[in-house]
Formats: structure tokens, sequence, C-alpha cells
């Protein structure tokens, strides 16, 4: 079944996934004073203190992993110690396997790392795995990621359903939660484009 042989590894995923865009907020903070604060004259719909606009990060592990993240924008709110990124894309290659995970939105608190992503999150691997769902919640302290939106996971012609999910990576489970449905035969959806690439650590302040 899907549930026993293939989400186990989402957990791992999930947690590469966030701990790279950790590390890209982290790297948004240090920048942030050279240029970025928005003008407070400025006719914008946000109040964020600080602004850039086409983040694109991209590196190579010694052991032959490559991870790319993108964003669109990102945001830091000082008073309410959080940092925002707008469409984010994010991308590992391993030797043996590949996976993205998208979303229109993703939001760190900088006190506690902990994460959240949400507006059409998708998370698809090389090996044939799709997970869909409108939030996905990362609590640091834990190492756990949850979410109590719906998702549907797709692998291989079997299609699952479930009233949320609760990933736990210190213990490699993930387990979809409610009333879990399974469709057999059925047929994945395409998966997302690949993002096209762009230069290393490009940031545009405004």
């Amino acid at each position: 079944m899907v549930l026993n042989l293939h989400t186990q590894r989402i957990s791992r995923i999930i947690f590469v996934s966030i701990a790279l865009f950790v590390v890209v907020v982290v790297g948004v903070l240090m920048v942030r004073g050279r240029g970025a604060r928005v003008d407070s004259g400025e006719p914008v719909a946000t109040k964020a203190d600080y602004r850039i606009k086409e983040i694109s990060l991209q590196e190579e592990m010694k052991d032959g992993v490559r991870w790319e993240l993108q964003a669109d924008q990102a945001e830091t709110y000082e008073q309410a110690g959080k940092t925002v990124l707008r469409k984010v894309r994010i991308k590992i290659q391993e030797p043996e396997r590949s996976w993205s995970v998208t979303g229109d939105e993703g939001e760190m608190i900088q006190a506690t790392k902990d994460v959240v992503l949400k507006g059409n999150v998708v998370l698809v691997s090389s090996e044939g795995m799709r997970l869909e769902t409108t939030r996905l919640r990362w609590d640091a302290g834990n190492r756990r990621a949850w979410t109590d939106d719906p998702v549907t996971v797709y692998q291989k012609g079997t299609m699952v359903t479930g009233k949320g999910l609760d990933a736990r990576v210190g213990d490699r489970h993930t387990e979809i939660k409610g009333r879990v449905q399974a469709t057999f035969g059925g047929k994945s959806p395409a998966s997302p484009p690949a993002a096209e690439g762009k230069p290393l650590a490009a940031a545009d302040s405004r």
C-alpha cells in the first residue's frame, strides 16, 4: 500500500526542504539592511519593513546533492518577528532521486524557526509520488511537519486522500489522518513545470 511503502519518505523530503527554506530566510535576514528597507512613502499594500525581490540560491554539496530555492519576493516584518517568501520553489537533486516542493507562500517565525507553507503546496518526487495540500506546518522544536487540511497522495496509479498529515522526522514516520480513502487505477496529474534557472544568489533589492 502507498501508506506503508511510500509515504515513509515524505518526512525526510519535507525536512530537507524546510531546512533549505530556513537557510535561505536566514540569508535574507543577514542582507536585509543593504538597501532593502521599504520606503514608507511607497504606496504598497504590504507593511513589511524590508522587501527583496527575485530570490534565487543554488548549491552543489560534496556528496553530489544539488539544491535550488527560488522565490518571487521576500518580506520581513520586524514587529511580528517573521519573514515571508512569495511563490516558493525548492528543487533537490540527489544521485539516485530528485524532488521538488512548491507553494504560493512560505512563512518563518524568526525566534523558533517554525515554518508554514501555504497555498497550492505540492511535493513531487522522481519516483512517481505527488502530495498535494493547501497548508503544511513545520514545528522545528519537535521536528514535526503536519497539517489538518485535506491531503492527496498519488503514487503509481493509486490516489490516497485524507483529512490531514503528520510526519515526524525522528521516527521516520508519516501518517495520513482522518478518514483515509484509496482509489486504484487512477491517473496522476502532471507534475508542475520546473522553474527556470537563475544566476546564483541573485537578489534585487527595492
